[in-house]
């Protein structure tokens, strides 16, 4: 049944079918040409993969996020960025601003370093990403919210570090610095942006709220502030961006639903536990499977995005990875780290055919300057698989588990 669905499932992709219905329609056919099982547990996994109250919190945050894009909110932090960074050689590109072709940037490099960006970005919360794999993997998504932070520098520095040199290489001057009024201005003008972060991280990793309960205050205080403050957002918006929201949250759910069959599937035919067994055979223990998943991770979600992979995945690796005594916190983080980067793969990977779509560059154009972040990016990914302090450290500052 395993195989039928592995072909049904590349076949379809090939065919350019979108990924949830590849999914689904996979889990349809090796269930129904198995016999074994009635083809309403179908329903019942689909219904069970959305049926959390950790998972209430994406549509929450797909609209708070969605608020602060059309409310103005976006914007100020962005500027703010800029300021900060903007006078380093290179630092157009950290903060990555639409300025970098008008700085002497090409496009393609332009759409390198927002992907590049991008992907690293995933790892700071609050993150979809990580609010799925705290449901399916049973961890705290507060911990997982607050370990995502170093990884995120680690991975950072290596992109700016290679930012730098490509900046001095093909001689890109560095802004005059800013002065103390324009750095006074722009800090001001995001003093009010600045307290959603706030509210959020603060009230998460403070206990004082869940993460769902945190993403309705998002969307109160951005409501709030587009509408009433900076006046950005119009009342005759308000039902297109709800519209929207509920259009990325159905399919984001939908995917979910579909990839829960999948596992589900792979649960009852004892995959998990030949994984294990070859897992345990495989010399080189945590290091090498922490590698091979990641590996593994990066290529599923270039070809499948994040979410399914993730759902399909994540519960057939978690007997190995408690059997070999890896922290949940640590191979979670991991995992997002890996997905990120998958997402951005030149060529394939689904948001740098985006970024290159938005920037009105080929894909094969763009793949040549994306590819050294690639592999800057996996040079930090690897630190923090080498240095697992680099994840758990800051959860447990903050006694978070």
């Amino acid at each position: 049944m395993v195989l039928l669905i592995a072909a049904a499932f590349l076949v379809l992709l090939l065919l350019g079918v979108p990924v949830a219905f590849v999914i689904g329609v996979s889990g349809f056919i090796g269930l129904w040409w198995s016999g074994q099982y009635p083809l309403t547990v179908i329903v019942k996994q689909t219904f069970e993969g959305v049926d959390s109250f950790v998972l209430l919190a994406i549509p929450l945050f797909i609209l708070a996020g969605a608020l602060m894009e059309t409310g103005g909110i976006a914007v100020r932090l962005v500027r703010l960025a800029q300021v900060l960074v903007g006078w380093i050689r290179g630092g157009l590109s950290m903060a990555v601003v639409v300025a970098e072709y008008k700085a002497g940037y090409s496009k393609e490099q332009a759409v390198a370093v927002v992907s590049a960006a991008s992907a690293m970005g995933i790892l700071v919360p609050p993150c979809i990403l990580m609010i799925v794999i705290a449901s399916v993997a049973n961890v705290s998504v507060a911990a997982l919210f607050a370990a995502g932070f170093l990884p995120a520098v680690v991975l950072a520095v290596a992109i700016m570090i290679y930012i730098w040199l490509e900046a001095k290489r093909s001689g890109i001057e560095a802004r005059e610095r800013v002065t103390r009024a324009a750095m006074r201005h722009a800090l001001l003008d995001a003093v009010i942006p600045l307290g959603l972060p706030a509210i959020i991280f603060g009230g998460i990793l403070g206990g004082a709220v869940t993460p769902t309960e945190a993403a309705v205050l998002a969307v109160v205080y951005a409501f709030i502030v587009g509408l009433f403050v900076y006046r950005e957002i119009k009342w005759s918006d308000l039902p297109g961006i709800l519209i929207q929201s509920a259009v990325v949250t159905a399919a984001v759910c939908f995917l979910l639903g579909a990839a829960a069959v999948v596992a589900w599937v792979l649960a009852v035919q004892q995959i998990p536990q030949l994984l294990l067994n070859a897992m345990l055979a495989v010399p080189g223990g945590n290091v090498v499977f922490l590698v091979l998943t990641s590996v593994l991770f990066i290529l599923l979600g270039a070809v499948l995005e994040g979410l399914p992979a993730v759902v399909i995945l994540l519960p057939t690796f978690m007997p190995v990875v408690t059997r070999l005594g890896i922290d949940l916190i640590h191979y979670s983080t991991v995992v997002v780290a890996a997905t990120g980067i998958g997402l951005f793969l030149p060529p394939i990977g689904v948001g740098f055919f985006i970024a290159c779509g938005i920037a009105k560059v080929p894909v094969d154009r763009a793949s040549g300057a994306m590819l050294p972040y690639i592999w800057m990016m996996c040079i930090g990914l690897l630190v923090v698989i080498l240095f697992p302090w680099v994840t758990l450290v800051v959860p447990q500052l903050l006694k978070l588990g």
